[in-house]
């Protein structure tokens, strides 16, 4: 099996909720195929780089994946039907990293500053 990290962007009208049912939803469809699942971090609402849609935001998430290459492949085929799902991208890695991503690092720092 190999590594990979998968971040995928929701539409911004649905709740957190809804994007934790979705993430639920990737583990179940990895887990069916033999594949494991890692950490997950909800990136929250954030503007997106350019317009998709005329849509400016996005519910982002991060999932590390341990899985065969057939689980991914039914994973981006369930996800491009699922209209919930703005953009999806999956990499191959080396190793995954139990550290927080430098988003939630970022985040962290800033919250400490704010409260300096």
């Amino acid at each position: 099996m190999a590594f990979y990290e998968h971040v995928f962007v929701a539409r911004p009208d649905i709740s957190p909720q809804q994007v934790e049912a979705l993430v639920e939803d990737i583990t179940k469809i990895i887990e069916d195929e033999n594949g494991k699942v890692g950490k997950t971090e909800y990136w929250g609402l954030r503007n997106l780089a350019y317009p998709i849609n005329k849509v400016r935001k996005g519910h982002y998430s991060l999932m590390n994946l341990n899985a065969p290459a057939s689980a991914v492949q039914e994973l981006e085929r369930r996800l491009r039907i699922n209209d919930d799902i703005m953009r999806h991208m999956t990499i191959r890695v080396e190793e995954l990293s139990d550290e927080p991503s430098a988003i939630i690092a970022r985040k962290d720092r800033d919250d400490r500053r704010k409260r300096d």
